[in-house]
Formats: C-alpha cells, sequence, structure tokens
C-alpha cells in the first residue's frame, strides 16, 4: 500500500483522485539527445516520494543519476552519460564515460583493472598453424564491457499488485564473441509507488557450449552531498584488509571520510561481510546531521552467497570526491589473480547465476538507527 503525502492509501482511494498515475509516479521512456549522449534510451523513474532516477537501457540498464527530495544520492563524473558507441574496451578507456552514478556494472567475463590474460579472447588473436586455430593475446581493458552493451526486448511496464502498484523496466544485454564468451545478462529494475526503494534482479547465464569464467561487480557510487565529511559507513565486516600498499597505511581510518583533498590517491579496502542468520547482509552510507532534511544515507542489501565479496572505494579528491560500495564475485586485479587465488567462478554451459539487490534511502534519524542496528546485530 502506498504511502504518499502523510497517510497510507488503497487503490482505489488513490485512483479517485487523480486521472493517470503518472500524475504522482511510475516510469517512462526517454531518448537522451545531447552531444554524446545522443541516442541513448533512457528509463525515468519516479516513487512519489521524492525518489527520482534514470535507467540507461542504451547503457545496460545501469543507473546514472539519482536523487532524494532534489538532493543527489550519487557522484556524477565530468563524462557525463554517453552512448555506447564511444566505448573505448582498451587499457583505462572505459573511464572515458564512466558517468559514475548510482549503479555501473562491471563484467560480465571479467572486471577489475587492466592486464595480460592469454585465457582472453579480447585483443588481436594470432594463428597457431600447429593447432590450426586462432589464439588469444590476452589483452583485457578496465572493468569490462556489460555498462556498454545496450539493452535488447526492452519492456517498461506498471502494475497493481493488490494494493501495491509496481513498475519496472526489464531488458537483455548479451556479451559474445566469435570463439568466446556468450554470456546473457537478464536485468529487471523495479520500485514500487510510495517507497524509497530500488530493487535489481540480475540472471547472467551462459548460453555458450563450453565453461565460461564469471566476474560481476556492482560499482555503487555515492556522492555529495551524501558524502561529506561528517558522513559515516554503516559496514560491520569479520576482517578488512587493503587492496594495496597505497592504502595500507590508513587501513585504522577506512571509517572515515575525510574533506576534498588535493592530489588524493585512491583507497581500495577489501571486507569480509557479516551476515543475518539468512545469509543476507547490509552495508550503508549516512550522514546523521543532513541539515534541513535531519538525516540522509543509503543501504545495499543482498545474499552474501550470491556477492561473496565487498570492496570500498575512497576516493576524496577535490572533483572526484566519491566513495564506492561495491558488492562483487571477484576481487579488482585481474582475472589470473583471482583464478591463482580460488575465487574466480566459471559457469558451466547453460548455467545461471542470480543477484538480487535492494537499494534504499534514509531520510530520517530513526531509519539510519534502525539500519545501524541490523547491521550491527549480524555475525
Amino acid at each position: 500500500m502506498p504511502k504518499l503525502f502523510g497517510r497510507n492509501w488503497t487503490r482505489t482511494e488513490l485512483l479517485k483522485h487523480v486521472g493517470d498515475l503518472d500524475q504522482i509516479g511510475g516510469a517512462r521512456r526517454v531518448m537522451l539527445a545531447e552531444g554524446n549522449e545522443a541516442g541513448c534510451e533512457a528509463v525515468l523513474f519516479r516513487t512519489g516520494t521524492g525518489l527520482t532516477f534514470t535507467c540507461l537501457a542504451g547503457r545496460g540498464l545501469d543507473i546514472s543519476s539519482a536523487e532524494f527530495c532534489g538532493r543527489s544520492l550519487c557522484w556524477r563524473s565530468q563524462t557525463g552519460d554517453t552512448a555506447a558507441p564511444y566505448f573505448e574496451p582498451d587499457g583505462l578507456g572505459w573511464l572515458r564515460n564512466f558517468y559514475g552514478g548510482l549503479v555501473i556494472t562491471c563484467g560480465l567475463s571479467y572486471a577489475g583493472a587492466p592486464h595480460q590474460d592469454t585465457t582472453s579472447s579480447e585483443g588481436e588473436p594470432t594463428w597457431d598453424s600447429e593447432q590450426g586455430k586462432w589464439l588469444p593475446t590476452g589483452s583485457v581493458g578496465l572493468h569490462g564491457r556489460i555498462s556498454n552493451i545496450p539493452a535488447k526486448n526492452l519492456c517498461v511496464d506498471g502494475e497493481w499488485q493488490g494494493d501495491d502498484y509496481v513498475f519496472w523496466a526489464q531488458g537483455k544485454m548479451r556479451e559474445g564473441i566469435v570463439f568466446g564468451a556468450n554470456l546473457l545478462l537478464n536485468r529487471k529494475v523495479s520500485a514500487k509507488l510510495g517507497e524509497n526503494r530500488i530493487w535489481i534482479n540480475d540472471v547472467v547465464t551462459n548460453e555458450g557450449w563450453r565453461p565460461q569464467e564469471h566476474m560481476m561487480l556492482y560499482h555503487c557510487n555515492l556522492g555529495f552531498p551524501l558524502v561529506w565529511d561528517d558522513s559515516e559507513y554503516l559496514i560491520n565486516a569479520r576482517e578488512t584488509r587493503p587492496r594495496d600498499a597505497a592504502a595500507a597505511p590508513y587501513v585504522n581510518q577506512w571509517a572515515e571520510f575525510p574533506p576534498p583533498t588535493p592530489d588524493q590517491v585512491e583507497w581500495v579496502y577489501y571486507h569480509d561481510m557479516a551476515t543475518d542468520a539468512d545469509g543476507q547482509t547490509m552495508v550503508g552510507f549516512a550522514r546523521k546531521n543532513a541539515g534541513d532534511c535531519c538525516a540522509l544515507g543509503l543501504y545495499i542489501k543482498y545474499d552474501k552467497s550470491q556477492l561473496p565479496h565487498f570492496g570500498q572505494w575512497k576516493m576524496p579528491a577535490e572533483g572526484t570526491y566519491v566513495t564506492g560500495l561495491e558488492p562483487a564475485t571477484c576481487h579488482v586485479e585481474g582475472r589470473p589473480k583471482d583464478r591463482a587465488e580460488g575465487r574466480l567462478r566459471v559457469l558451466q554451459p547453460g548455467e545461471a547465476a542470480c543477484y538480487d539487490l535492494e537499494i534504499g534511502v534514509l531520510n530520517t534519524l530513526d531509519e539510519v538507527a534502525a539500519v545501524e542496528d541490523a547491521i550491527r546485530a549480524m555475525k
């Protein structure tokens, strides 16, 4: 039942007051038309509570801008939204259209830093005359291709389910190459009228005829005014360790976020997340003194068995003032390292992997406290 304008409404009560639910909220398709974003299809979501977000159907059905009552929840980079044809897959070229945004997906066959991997179909192949086949040279770029693949079979719709109005965008993105990967992502992004929550439900299927290595990382990028020097991470970790030597000296300050800092380098920490009795885990980030809105926060809830690893990206640089909360199947130092250390997931032909995330906004001190208590109770 939607809670709007200070009270709960039944379907009948609400429909007596409007001619079209678009007067209150819903999802609608639009086409971006400015500069290098031109031709990228998008879906605009409004839940009626002040939560609005943009889902880029032309960019993997990822979520770019997201606001609550006019306040941005995410960091937005100088690239802005860019259409998929501008994707540069080599090296760090992925960063040229990394718009930031609330959720950008990394994968499907590889994620993390650019690296050499001789099992990869990427790069310029070489012909092996003895084996009679092309062999990969194995150069892979940053964070994979999936966020730059437009959705097919796009469906944007909504329906009443009893007294709840649910609306969504759903589509399919295929990462495929001849002689290599054939992975299909079926994604549904949904919301409910009168709620401050977003659901992402993904199914990745290996539609090829050979086992396929698979990496999945949800790059959730929070920004100002949610990210400030009085913001707090809400994380219950069994163990925390730095990614590299740059982050190591500051591991004991992982829970702090400084003001914008000149010439700052990024810090990344891996957390072994605590869970509840059902294997669910939750991570949050909040400002408890956010001016006239009292509190502003966000949480991500998911099943740790689906996404066993979690990365925290801290980047308090001037202009790049962002933190990333990153549930994942992998680490971010490349596929060979994950393979050697036993993290790399392999999907057999026809096998599917499911990933389910709930992202919620916190706008009162009571809501922040409730999430803190739930996270603190995890073991």
